[in-house]
């Protein structure tokens, strides 16, 4: 049985959180003398809501959730380092990854001190939960589950990922960042059954907004709280808050670049395929694929001359021979395609 307050670092349970007057006023509309700010109204000369009351309304209710389950973070980075922050004691606990898969958990997890654990996947890139939870050990503490995962593309059955959810006394983190160009529904309904799962999600894909920087993590409202107590004050900056916001009153705007991107990658796939040095193209349930190639490190070195930046995974386990190319425009991917087209011609 999963009993969070096994899990939380000790010193985090007594820490006495920052504590300022925008926390306990939660009015728009006031005299505000409490923060030693610039009292003329620049747009942007007062603190932003330290807890995004608003965007997480906006949130909760696209999600179907409580907005209490929802941690807003600067980007998702934020939230992974804070899981280390909160959950694991330096040199002592440890946590788990699969491999290959994103690299910020296993740098979180070395700025914290914490040791990470890299469980390979199968062959196919499945999970491999038996060699999971081999790894797994008293000081075990928070398991990182990416589906669909990255670098591979794929999504994970959700059985398989609630196995190790409900098999594990810490917590489960599935990062979601892709979900959205995925036909699969993913994790958050499945929210409420399980108090030991985080699922992260991201602004930075689907949403076109990578450069706001806003991460969402959906949990528990006691993980939440825990997440809250160790944050800086005001995580999320203004024109952070204002641009989400504006961006949730028009989701078709959102489902149409979703349509468009994975139309091109349909595309992009059928139209590589057709180029001799290009092997296979792996499944893939995001906006990226792989692609198994000859020659890898020259075909990356050739396109950068061509100022085409992909991504060459061909040095990590399981990926010898490929690219990871991420769709982009109509106009971008011909221009791949014609690039490569004339390699060594």
């Amino acid at each position: 049985m999963f009993d969070l307050d096994k899990v939380v670092r000790k010193n985090i349970k007594t820490l006495k959180p920052y504590s300022c007057a925008r926390d306990e006023y939660k009015g728009k509309e006031a005299i505000f003398m409490d923060a030693n700010e610039n009292p003329y109204d620049t747009g942007f000369n007062r603190y932003p809501d330290p807890l995004q009351s608003e965007l997480k309304e906006k949130i909760a209710q696209l999600k179907n959730v409580h907005p209490n389950q929802i941690f807003l973070g600067n980007g998702s980075d934020e939230a992974i380092d804070l899981m280390f922050r909160a959950f694991c004691e330096p040199r002592i606990d440890n946590a788990i990854t699969i491999h290959p898969s994103y690299g910020m958990y296993p740098v979180c997890a070395d700025i914290n001190d914490v040791e990470m654990r890299k469980v390979l996947l199968n062959e196919d890139f499945s999970l491999n939960t038996k060699s999971i939870f081999s790894s797994v050990d008293k000081n075990t503490k928070l398991i990182f589950i990416c589906s669909p995962n990255n670098p591979t593309a794929n999504y994970f059955p959700d059985d398989v990922v609630l196995d190790v959810v409900k098999n594990f006394d810490g917590i489960v983190i599935v990062d979601e960042a892709y979900i959205d160009f995925s036909d699969k529904a993913g994790l958050l309904s499945c929210l409420n059954e399980y108090p030991n799962l985080v699922i992260f999600q991201t602004f930075s894909k689907a949403w076109g907004m990578a450069g706001i920087r806003l991460g969402i993590a959906f949990a528990h409202p006691a993980i939440v709280n825990i997440l809250n107590k160790i944050k800086y004050p005001y995580n999320v900056n203004v024109n952070t808050q204002t641009i989400a916001l504006e961006a949730l009153k028009d989701l078709s705007q959102k489902d149409m670049w979703v349509k468009m991107i994975l139309a091109q990658k349909k595309f992009l796939i059928e139209e590589l395929l057709k180029i001799s040095f290009v092997k296979k193209i792996f499944p893939s349930d995001a906006n990226f694929f792989l692609a198994q190639v000859d020659e890898p490190k020259a075909i990356y070195e050739f396109l950068v001359e061509k100022k085409i930046i992909l991504r060459d995974r061909s040095n990590l386990e399981l990926l010898e021979n490929c690219l990871r190319i991420t769709v982009g425009t109509e106009e971008e991917n011909i221009e791949l395609l014609n690039a490569l087209k004339i390699f060594k011609s």
